[in-house]
């Protein structure tokens, strides 16, 4: 069980509160100015039973006051949409990340400090995800700033350049690679009433058939401390995201916890219909392979029994080397490949390479990292667009 305190903030005290915030905005902003966001570096999840949320230590449970909105900040779009979805008309949600900016190289300016240290609540994914997040998180306390890591008790999986090995010239047949699948012990938990916070119950270790980077000699990598972060493209994974913004927030504010947890149980039986869909979508697939921009879909993949083969590594800036880029050429034509993978926000340059020379095409396959002008004006949605990635790969997939 996870516990929570918060701070109960009286009229009588505004004023003080509000000389605090000042002075938490201020702590805040001169760490990031002197520390940097590359100084952080990520650890794997901590144990199940370490909390999600991190208030003041002296904090105490308090209820949202009759008609006043929570302010939520939230780090990027999914964590948005999650958190949007259990609050309702509760709370005022606003993403830190700018509409079509990749959240990967974002970081905060003073006045985004200013704003998160004014807010109630700050949510974000973890996992090393957002580099500047811990130094906020350490700065909170003592504040009445309630963080929410919401990838908090999920195994995260290690993240290197390439997922699978490209060693064999013409010989990587689809029987090896449903050979390999069979040896990896997903042990797929779908009991979706558990807490997200007592594990996944998925084996995200994905058996050692990632490459090292040590055989690829790249160090990219660093921006997530190994780690891979993009767990919420598994949906089975983003259900128990939900879970974690929601015990958070009833454990943070009780008097609206009967709604939070009503509205999280509707989203969530849309997030399990959109698990039902991939696995019928997939599980009969003529191949289970797929080339994408970066290495974004490992969970996807080991959720529907796939094969993610990145250009590059956990970023999408990276740039491959000329040997990685030949490697996956070879691969490609060896398999037969048709469809090259893309995705929004950054430049789909060498997915059109790779495309060019081997008489593919592209097609988007979106992390869903943020929505571009057109999601908006068409009002798309993480739901929406993971639907999309679905027909995409069952397109790609059965060429």
């Amino acid at each position: 069980m996870l516990k929570f305190k918060s701070i109960a903030i009286s009229n009588s005290s505004a004023q003080s509160t509000f000389r605090i915030r000042q002075l938490a905005a201020l702590s805040l902003t001169a760490m990031l100015l002197i520390s940097g966001c590359g100084n952080n570096t990520a650890t794997k999840a901590a144990s199940t039973s370490s909390p999600a949320a991190s208030p003041s230590a002296a904090a105490e449970a308090s209820s949202v006051p009759a008609g006043d909105k929570l302010n939520i900040k939230v780090s990027f779009y999914p964590m948005y949409e999650f958190t949007k979805s259990i609050t309702g008309d509760l709370a005022n949600v606003e993403v830190l990340v700018p509409p079509g900016v990749e959240p990967h190289d974002w970081e905060p300016t003073a006045k985004d400090m200013a704003d998160i240290s004014d807010a109630d609540v700050l949510v974000y994914n973890g996992a090393g995800m957002e580099g500047w997040a811990q130094q906020i998180v350490d700065g909170a306390a003592g504040s009445d700033l309630i963080t929410i890591e919401a990838s908090k008790g999920l195994q995260i999986i290690e993240g290197t350049e390439h997922e699978h090995e490209h060693e064999h010239e013409h010989e990587h047949s689809h029987e090896e690679e449903a050979a390999a699948e069979a040896d990896h012990d997903h042990g797929h938990d779908h009991q979706h009433d558990e807490s997200a916070t007592e594990g996944s119950g998925h084996d995200h270790s994905h058996n050692d058939t990632a490459v090292s980077e040590a055989d690829h000699d790249h160090d990219h990598d660093h921006d997530h401390g190994g780690l891979d972060p993009h767990v919420w493209l598994d949906p089975v994974m983003a259900i128990r995201e939900v879970k974690t913004i929601e015990a958070a927030l009833s454990a943070a504010f009780p008097g609206n916890a009967a709604a939070f947890h009503a509205n999280s149980d509707a989203y969530i039986v849309k997030l399990e219909k959109l698990d039902q869909d991939f696995r019928a979508g997939l599980q009969n697939a003529k191949r289970k392979d797929f080339i994408t921009q970066h290495a974004a879909f490992g969970y996807l993949a080991q959720q529907y029994g796939l094969t993610q083969v990145p250009i590059a590594g956990l970023s999408p800036e990276q740039e491959p080397s000329a040997a990685q880029m030949a490697k996956i050429v070879e691969f490609a034509k060896a398999n037969k490949v048709t469809t090259i993978f893309f995705e929004t926000l950054v430049s789909s340059s060498v997915a059109d390479t790779i495309a060019q020379e081997i008489g593919a095409k592209t097609a988007v396959l979106n992390p869903i990292e943020g929505l571009t002008e057109e999601d908006a004006a068409h009002n798309l949605d993480y739901l929406s667009l993971m639907q999309q990635n679905l027909e995409a790969l069952i397109q790609a997939l059965n060429e």
